[in-house]
Parts: structure tokens; C-alpha cells; sequence
């Protein structure tokens, strides 16, 4: 790895770790967009939507290590539903900012470790926070592993929820994109939040920066319990009256923004393609299909460039059912699923068994006691129409 300052993080003491959620001790979690390496815990940041809130971690300002570098990363590949060259991977994603001053070197080192492997998996880095361009030339000079960085730009201007300045996540987007060689940017404008961030002039500002990325790849709030609590702690007016396991983003809101984004381009706007998925903005970015298999998901395609829609399609197939049948053993799960021309369906299954079997088949695989619905394109269902509602996928 190129040479940088070696500025790190503390270990947790013994006494410091026994405190930490127990969800936290374990490094390595599945997620949809990729098998999650999280041995950093603590962010100064204070965005009153994080995540963190959800793993009682929003209290942990100062980022501590709980193993070093080269422990996690033997962890992540040696885990049980790691695949060379298939899963994808993120990044310090859930605990705090990979580009944190004191962080940053540890996100290098992992990135390093990984591409020694010589695999080619999908690795995220989600981060707002400053990215320059020295952090540029030592991303371009990994040679194996696909790197895409997500800049989370929100517009958000109430700095009682979200404290930190969303131009500095603007400047890095520009950065990133004017040096990148051999990682791809994508602008993950988020959280979409209604008459916080989604007026005009807030749109016409994303859609000027959107010109500075491969792909744009729009979403809505994660709003549980623990974040409505504390939106009401701060007396904060909460923007849903209810919580959801999912990310809202209203119908009106998706179509507001997208048609914006759409119309954009038509006009001959130099702004990167929208996508309803971030998945599929990274296949865009990196001229590969998408590895969560939405293109079974007709309608999530629409808008999606043709060059996009003809290589997913050559990739995207029914699997067989045997082989999924043998892939879900080797995890442990012995249900017989109904395999769909959109998707594997199992019933009442772990997300995490689910995304393995997702990211082995390329095939969506989707739970039938959670079901996804037309046109929702797997959201909560506030802010969308009763008819919308009520019609399940196939």
C-alpha cells in the first residue's frame, strides 16, 4: 500500500468492549448491498437519523478498534457466507465514517489487505466526510477489487439534524470523480426527507452536482423507533408519523425527483443516470450486471440506460432448483423455496441467509412473510397509494 500517516484508533479496553452492543462485537454482518466489516465503532458526526441509534452506539463519539485490520479482514474471508470474487463487501458502514482522520488510515489498510487476496469483489465505501486527492491516488493504485465510493449528499441545511455541512460532502464528490481511474463514484443523495430536502431548489442543486459522479442512486429515510425518539428529544418535528423496518420514500417524492433527474438528461444536462437502486448504479459504474438481480424486477428498469439493460440481461437468469436447494444446505437452511420469474422465495427466513443466496444466483430472493410489492421497489409503504398496496408481487 502507498504510504500514508499511520494515524489510528485506540483499542477498546476489555472493560469499554463488554459495554458495546452485542450486535456490534461481531465485525461481519450481511446486508443487502454486501457482507459488512464494522471493527471501528464510534463517529463524532451526530446526524440524528444515523443508524447507530439502532445499535446504541450514537453516544460513541470517539472511534476505538475492536481487533486490528488484519484480524477483520481474516474474519470477513474466512466467513461463512463470503465468496471470492461474488460477494460484495462494505466497508465501515454501520459504526462509523471511513474517512474520518483517524479512521481513514484503517480503511486503507483494509482495502490493501483485501486486493492482496487478488479477488475482484464489489467493495462500497460510504462516507460525507472529506476525501482528498492524495485519498484519490492511493484508491486508484488497488488493482484487483472493485471499489466504489459513495458520497452520502443530503442538502440537509437544519443542523439539528445533520450537523455536519453537506458541501463538504459536495467537494469530495467533485474530487473523487475529476481523479478517478480505477474506482467509480456514485452519489448516493440521501436520506430523502419531505419538506426538509426535497424542495426545488434542493433538487436543481443535486442535479448540478449529479454531473460529478458515475451513477446517481436517490433514497429515502431509515426511520425506526430509536430515531423517532430522538428527533423527539431534540424537539424535532418527526417527518413520518410512523416507523418502518424499511426506508420510506414516498410515491410522490420518487417520481418528483426521478422525473427530475430524467428530464435533466433529456435536456443534454452532463448528470450522471438515476437508478432506483444502488446496486444497480454501482453494476453501471463498473459495465457489469447487477449483482442483486433486479433486473427480475421489471419495473425498477425503466429508467435504467439501455447499455445497462442489454448487459444485465445477458447475466440474468431463472436459476434451477437444485442448485439453490444445495447452496441453501450449505448455509443451513432446508426449506424447498418457490423460485419465481422474479425471484427465490422463501418463507420467514434470516436477511442474512436470504442476501447469501441473492448474491450466489444474481436472483432476488425475497421473503413471503415480508413481501415485496409492485412498484414499491421494496420500501416501506408510507407515502403510497392504497391500490399500490394492496397488489403483491408473483
Amino acid at each position: 500500500m502507498i504510504n500514508i500517516k499511520k494515524q489510528t484508533v485506540p483499542m477498546f479496553s476489555n472493560d469499554d468492549l463488554a459495554k458495546v452492543n452485542k450486535e456490534l462485537i461481531d465485525p461481519v454482518n450481511y446486508r443487502k448491498s454486501g457482507l459488512s466489516l464494522n471493527h471501528i465503532i464510534g463517529c463524532p458526526l451526530e446526524c440524528a437519523y444515523c443508524v447507530r441509534h439502532v445499535f446504541n452506539s450514537y453516544n460513541m463519539r470517539e472511534p476505538h478498534a475492536i481487533m486490528t485490520d488484519e484480524e477483520a479482514v481474516k474474519t470477513l474471508v474466512s466467513h461463512h457466507f463470503f465468496q471470492p470474487n461474488i460477494t460484495p463487501i462494505q466497508i465501515f458502514n454501520r459504526a462509523t465514517d471511513p474517512f474520518l482522520p483517524n479512521v481513514k488510515f484503517h480503511t486503507f489498510r483494509t482495502l490493501s489487505l483485501l486486493d492482496e487476496y487478488g479477488y475482484n469483489n464489489h467493495v462500497l465505501i460510504i462516507t460525507r466526510y472529506h476525501v482528498s486527492k492524495k485519498d484519490c491516488y492511493i484508491l486508484n493504485s488497488f488493482k484487483s477489487i472493485k471499489i466504489s465510493v459513495l458520497i452520502t449528499y443530503s442538502g440537509i441545511n437544519d443542523k439539528d439534524i445533520e450537523p455536519i455541512d453537506s458541501s463538504i460532502a459536495a467537494i469530495s464528490l467533485k474530487t473523487l470523480y475529476n481523479n478517478s481511474v480505477n474506482y467509480r463514484v456514485i452519489m448516493s443523495w440521501r436520506p430523502i426527507i419531505p419538506n426538509v430536502n426535497d424542495t426545488y431548489e434542493h433538487i436543481m442543486h443535486a442535479i448540478d452536482l449529479a454531473q460529478n459522479a458515475h451513477a446517481v442512486a436517490p433514497t429515502g429515510l431509515f426511520f425506526r423507533d430509536e430515531m423517532a425518539r430522538h428527533f423527539e428529544t431534540l424537539n424535532l418535528k418527526k417527518p413520518y408519523n410512523n416507523v418502518a423496518r424499511r426506508k420510506i420514500l414516498p410515491k410522490n417524492q420518487e417520481e418528483k425527483i426521478i422525473a427530475a433527474l430524467v428530464s435533466a438528461r433529456n435536456q443534454n444536462h452532463r448528470v450522471a443516470p438515476i437508478f432506483r437502486k444502488t446496486s444497480c448504479a454501482i453494476a453501471y459504474s463498473h459495465n457489469v450486471s447487477d449483482y442483486n438481480g433486479h433486473f427480475g424486477i421489471s419495473e425498477l428498469c425503466d429508467i435504467c440506460p439501455p447499455r445497462q439493460k442489454e448487459i444485465c440481461s445477458h447475466s440474468w437468469k431463472v436459476p434451477e432448483i437444485e442448485p439453490v436447494i444445495l447452496a441453501s444446505r450449505r448455509i443451513g437452511l432446508f426449506q424447498v423455496p418457490v423460485i419465481t420469474n422474479r425471484a427465490i422465495v422463501f418463507k420467514d427466513v434470516d436477511e442474512q441467509k436470504r442476501y447469501y443466496i441473492q448474491h450466489s444466483f444474481g436472483y432476488q430472493c425475497h421473503d413471503s412473510e415480508k413481501p415485496h410489492r409492485l412498484y414499491m421497489h421494496g420500501r416501506a409503504d408510507i407515502g403510497w397509494d392504497n391500490e399500490i398496496k394492496g397488489k403483491y408481487e408473483p
